[in-house]
């Protein structure tokens, strides 16, 4: 059972291992439960964001997330129900942790930006929460 006590202070930037060559470039992998705290179920990116555009503002109840700026740059928002953070994604051997019932929103993508997303479940349409107001509802359930 996930808890719904997680706070923004959970969501975590977390160091990703680099291969640098000064001739060939760099090269950052990743391992489920090695670099990551957990399997990951699921891959995905976004990309060709539009200006100004905003994207994810939502939760989820079970999923955990790990975000990577693999090109440019762009904002996550956090928001717990009491307190917002900002986090500047701009490197790709940073991940930013998300953990269950946090909102996030994505927002400030620089030109060419790519987010890459590990996922620790599939895609399940139930796992996700739209709502704010259901978010903030859930949480004061406890």
């Amino acid at each position: 059972m996930v808890s719904l006590k997680t706070t923004v202070a959970d969501c975590k930037l977390i160091d990703l291992p680099q291969v640098a060559n000064n001739m060939i470039g760099k090269l950052t992998y990743v391992y489920g439960r090695r670099h990551v705290p957990f399997d990951i179920a699921r891959v995905y990116y976004l990309y060709d964001v539009p200006g100004g555009a905003e994207r994810a503002a939502h939760a989820h109840k079970e999923l955990h997330q790990i975000l990577v700026a693999v090109s440019g740059s762009f904002d996550v928002v956090l928001d717990d129900g009491l307190e917002k953070k900002s986090i500047n994604l701009n490197r790709p051997y940073y991940g930013l942790l998300i953990p269950p019932y946090i909102w996030r929103t994505l927002v400030n993508f620089s030109s060419g930006s790519v987010c890459l997303t590990l996922a620790s479940l599939p895609y399940y349409e139930s796992d996700y929460i739209h709502d704010y107001n259901q978010l903030i509802k859930l949480r004061k359930e406890l």
